[in-house]
């Protein structure tokens, strides 16, 4: 076995597959892209789906990767186990329909045991197979050689998601040998595949099969697949002979860093060793999903980093580090990551900011929490109890994200047991809320060959012609390629057209089919790209549409202006982000359309008023500088040496179109364009807002919309002008201002005239104390028109000590509101303001509380608040 790095190990594995002619496809972000399903990419396969559901056929049917990936199920376990992680790594080579289970066997083999590749020993590597993959069996024993007693079959071996591609597959475990035994020979779990640490699953090789149908069937695939996925971290364990993961070159640095920030050792203590391991493992997750977008929030994926960052802390405090110290952490994960993620070191100031602030922000709430968890201590012991319940440990836990262990463990040096049953109903009830929040589209596609069959040859060419003629290659009509359609909805494929299909946020163009003689043949509905990148129209048919015909195109050239305009203006407002936010502000999703554009952008805090104006003007000021809009087609690298700029989660190819407006906004985009800014004539920003953790949207006009939502303003302007009888537009300011004096000078009258009244109301109500069982009481219906006019009269009642008990309620349209009051010596004798307010507030049709002192509540029973006040002579008696 060869010793190598990780960077060696994963560059090693993305090179033996590239020599088996494999397309090696970049390691996508954290944050899912236009799939709902995911909160993270959680595999290598996750990004590659569109290719297993034949949605698209990719370039190269053989793809490979090194994926980063983030998991979160087993989060309690991180720290505890040698294996597990949040973020982790995970190689994988996939064959769309190409290769099968012989080569991928064979490769996998290779790839381990060959002197020039891992150089495994192959005495200490077994195969698991699924019992009926009768196949794969005979393939390790016959072809690969393996003995029989190095091939286990095992009923779990297969991979199954609900509908969609599925199949069996075959784990490949290496034997650590007897130093890593943690069972005795005869038990059930000591071998390949059971649960032990002597043998480590390393790799899995799935053989998609069978389309898993929405009735229950498993059907056979169009096109059979290959997906395997192979654990880095483990890989490189078992090279590096570490006797965890987090011995190894990924993890070393940080734990490094960690024993120089807290002046404590690993590997002295298990217990702190944990704290070590949490720290190391959710830094690099806080990392890179910052990096790729996410924020610290309290929902979605947010929480989960929130989470992560809570834990690390809380760990942190366990090895004596008492301040914000993880932001410190981040440029060791980028220097570790460096040579194939440059991504965390080349925004390492944002990710250490989003992380310091986070950090400073839940070091002022741990003290809160300690508080609160000592005061419930308190109170158990107190009253004789001896058990921390399960809805208070979830609330620490969710709350101020105290991990469970602490809570355990100040509940234990208090001698109190914890309710772990309780804790994990509170659990599972908050997992299925967010189960049953998740949307329920489905995970992968069910494979059809229809549209992926399909191999003719269509270009676009509508990035200056709206207007061709074009011959009709294919019809499909009812799910089945026919060679005529009548009426109807069809979907029509052409050698050319000018046509854009949606993609990269541009909404696809419609238009018409037109005859030789200019008669109207089909009205084209929508047009998306068909899994081999033809442009696939949608139409619906007005008279015969015949294949091999030729027809004329037209693109509805008026809205094709519009949106045009609108996404040379999202370039503009996107580098004007970058100016005014900074370039941490990346595109998050976007759409172009006729009417207005929509821009999703990554951002850590609100965006101010000012900021809004500076984008705007910036974006104005580039359109009148009528700047030429260049287009070009280059390869990748040297459009990124033109500092093109690539958008977030989108894929290119080799071949890519670069938009340069005038070496300011410099973007690869496949989509149309104005020639010159000054074509755009105006932009507005009407709208911005939050619509998630970390993303802000802004909705934006341009063009004739633009200046429609200005005259739009002026009209409201024109009308307020004439309501506070302003002559002149420019006057309306100091208008509107004088009137919001005179209002305020009313109002603070108002409330004068008020309070006299409420205070001659006060001398009348409080001349009527009556005494009940020794305790004075004051009990009476007051005018007054709010609660803080009830809390005024309390307050007078109290400076003037007029009785034990005071008791009032007023009544506004359909509302009421009740005040009660108790004196210290009423309290002594057992009686408590929130106890008598519970009482008579469902007689008015409401409830509250309050203090033992002081409780108030609110109702929507006016006739039952002579009651209310009755009953509280009962409670006093």
């Amino acid at each position: 076995m060869k010793k190598l790095s990780s960077t060696e190990v994963r560059q090693m594995f993305l090179d033996f597959f590239k020599s088996k002619g494999h397309m090696i496809e970049p390691s996508a972000p954290l944050v899912p892209v236009n799939d709902p399903t995911l909160l993270w990419i959680n595999s290598g396969v996750a990004t590659l789906k569109k290719y297993f559901d034949g949605s698209v056929t990719p370039e190269n049917p053989r793809i490979a990767n090194a994926q980063k990936s983030i998991r979160t199920n087993d989060i309690e376990n991180v720290g505890k186990t040698a294996r597990h992680h949040t973020m982790f790594e995970m190689l994988g080579n996939f064959s769309i329909g190409d290769y099968f289970k012989e080569d991928a066997i064979a490769w996998a083999w290779e790839f381990l045991t060959s002197p020039d590749w891992m150089a495994f020993d192959p005495e200490l590597l077994y195969a698991t197979v699924y019992p009926e993959d009768k196949e794969a069996k005979r393939i390790w024993l016959e072809e690969i050689g393996l003995p029989e007693d190095h091939v286990v079959e095992i009923a779990d071996n297969f991979w199954d998601l609900g509908a969609g591609p599925s199949g069996p597959d075959s784990e490949i475990f290496y034997d650590r040998g007897e130093a890593f035994n943690d069972l005795t020979e005869d038990d059930p779990e000591n071998y390949p595949g059971g649960e032990n640490e002597r043998y480590l699953e390393i790799w899995n090789l799935v053989f998609s099969e069978f389309n898993h149908t929405p009735q229950g069937t498993y059907e056979p695939l169009p096109h059979k697949n290959i997906d395997t996925g192979m654990g880095l971290e483990r890989m490189v364990s078992i090279i590096q002979d570490a006797p965890t993961n987090f011995e190894t070159d990924l993890f070393l640095p940080i734990i490094a860093k960690v024993e120089e920030l807290s002046g404590k050792k690993y590997g002295v203590d298990k217990q702190l060793d944990i704290s070590f391991k949490v720290i190391a493992d959710h830094i690099r997750s806080l990392a890179f999903a910052i990096g790729d977008g996410a924020l610290p929030s309290n929902e979605g994926r947010g929480y989960v980093l929130r989470r992560l960052l809570r834990r690390a802390v809380m760990h942190g405090q366990k090895l004596g580090i008492q301040s914000a110290f993880l932001y410190q952490l981040v440029p060791v994960v980028g220097e570790i990551m460096v040579g194939y993620y440059p991504e965390v070191q080349q925004q390492k100031e944002f990710i250490e900011k989003v992380v310091k602030n986070e950090e400073e922000r839940f070091h002022e709430t741990i003290n809160e929490g300690l508080s609160m968890l000592n005061n419930v201590l308190a109170e158990l012991k107190e009253n004789n109890q001896t058990i921390l319940d399960g809805q208070t440990i979830f609330k620490l836990y969710d709350t101020f994200g105290f991990p469970v262990e602490l809570t355990e463990e100040v509940a234990e040096d208090n001698g109190l047991k914890v309710d772990h049953a309780g804790f994990e109903t509170e659990m599972q009830a908050q997992k299925e809320r967010a189960r049953a929040a998740r949307t329920t589209e489905k995970s992968m596609g069910v494979q059809t060959a229809l549209l992926g069959d399909i191999k003719v040859d269509s270009q676009f060419v509508g990035y200056d012609q709206l207007n061709i003629e074009g011959k009709l290659e294919v019809i499909i009509a009812t799910d089945a390629i026919v060679s005529s359609v009548d009426t109807g909805s069809a979907q029509l494929i052409f050698n050319q057209t000018p046509f854009y299909a949606e993609m990269g946020g541009q909404v696809a163009d419609h238009g018409t089919i037109t005859d030789s003689e200019g008669n109207l043949v089909a009205n084209v509905t929508d047009v998306q790209k068909a899994p081999n990148g033809q442009p696939l129209h949608t139409v619906e048919v007005v008279s015969p549409l015949v294949e091999g015909n030729t027809y004329f195109l037209n693109v509805n050239q008026k809205m094709r202006n519009k949106i045009i305009k609108n996404h040379t203006a999202t370039h503009l407002l996107h580098k004007a982000l970058k100016e005014v936010l900074g370039d941490h502000a990346n595109q998050a999703g976007s759409l172009v359309a006729p009417k207005h554009l929509r821009f999703d952008f990554s951002h850590f805090g609100q965006v101010t008023t000012d900021e809004l104006k500076e984008m705007e003007k910036i974006v104005n000021q580039k359109i009148w500088e009528a700047i030429p809009v260049v287009t070009i087609e280059t390869d990748i690298d040297s459009a990124k040496n033109m500092g093109a700029m690539a958008l977030f989660g989108e894929k290119y190819g080799h071949d890519v179109r670069v938009v340069n407006i005038g070496d300011w906004s410099i973007e690869l985009c496949g989509g149309t364009h104005v020639s010159n800014t000054e074509d755009i004539g105006l932009f507005k920003i009407v709208s911005e807002s939050g619509i998630g953790a970390g993303v802000r949207r802004i909705e934006a006009l341009t063009g004739q919309e633009a200046y429609e939502a200005f005259r739009q303003e002026e009209e409201q302007l024109i009308s307020v002008a004439q309501i506070v009888k302003s002559p002149q537009l420019k006057e309306v300011v100091n208008k509107t201002e004088q009137l919001q004096q005179q209002l305020k000078e009313i109002q603070k009258e108002n409330e004068q005239l008020a309070t006299k009244l409420a205070n001659q109301q006060a001398g009348d109500v409080f001349k009527d104390v009556k005494e009940i069982n020794g305790t004075s009481v004051i009990t009476a219906k007051v005018n007054v028109k709010d609660m803080n006019q009830l809390r005024q009269l309390a307050d007078q009642w109290k400076q003037k000590e007029l009785s034990d008990v005071l008791v009032l309620g007023t009544i506004q349209g359909e509302k009421v509101n009740l005040l009660a009051a108790m004196t210290p010596s009423a309290i002594e004798k057992g009686y408590k303001a929130g106890d008598l307010i519970k009482l008579i507030a469902p007689k008015v049709g409401g409830g509250g509380g309050g203090r033992p002192d002081m409780a108030q509540a609110g109702g929507k029973n006016p006739a039952g608040l002579a009651e209310a006040l009755a009953e509280v002579t009962n409670y006093l008696a």
